[in-house]
């Protein structure tokens, strides 16, 4: 069965387009469906609230792009999708951080680490933190624009 055709994933796939559309003014997807986020093009991603936070969403897009599948990707700590060096680690928390405080960030560019070792850089990221209505944090998602090998 794919991923989004489970209540728990499509009630999450809900919140995401929920929350992305509260916070920015409009929809995620055409029809903000389990299915539209699945097989958007571009790819999808978000973690838990942890405090290694773990991924608890990635689309078919992310998925492909990371060469992960669903199982192991749910439990990869998101910090280990990005290359292991202080510098790129430090600028992943300050983003994080910022949009924790703002809601959301607009176009960001950094390097991610694919289960294989393929290095990309990806950009025109939009970072939102996952509130259901009443607030409450449900974690943080990315929307990345483009993806380019390096």
């Amino acid at each position: 069965m794919e991923p989004f055709r489970r209540p728990e994933v499509a009630a999450y796939a809900a919140l995401l387009a929920e929350s992305f559309h509260r916070l920015l003014g409009r929809p995620l997807c055409e029809d903000g469906s389990a299915q539209g986020l699945w097989t958007l093009q571009q790819p999808l991603v978000s973690h838990g609230t942890e405090a290694d936070p773990v991924f608890r969403y990635g689309n078919a897009a992310a998925l492909a792009l990371w060469d992960m599948d669903w199982d192991a990707f749910t439990r990869l700590p998101s910090r280990q999708s990005a290359a292991d060096t202080s510098e790129v680690q430090a600028d992943r928390a300050r983003l994080l951080e910022t949009a924790r405080q703002r809601g959301w960030v607009p176009g960001y560019t950094g390097i991610r680490i694919s289960a294989r070792g393929r290095r990309f850089r990806i950009s025109d990221v939009i970072l939102w933190t996952v509130t259901d209505a009443a607030g409450t944090c449900h974690g943080q998602a990315a929307l990345i624009g483009r993806v380019e090998d390096i």
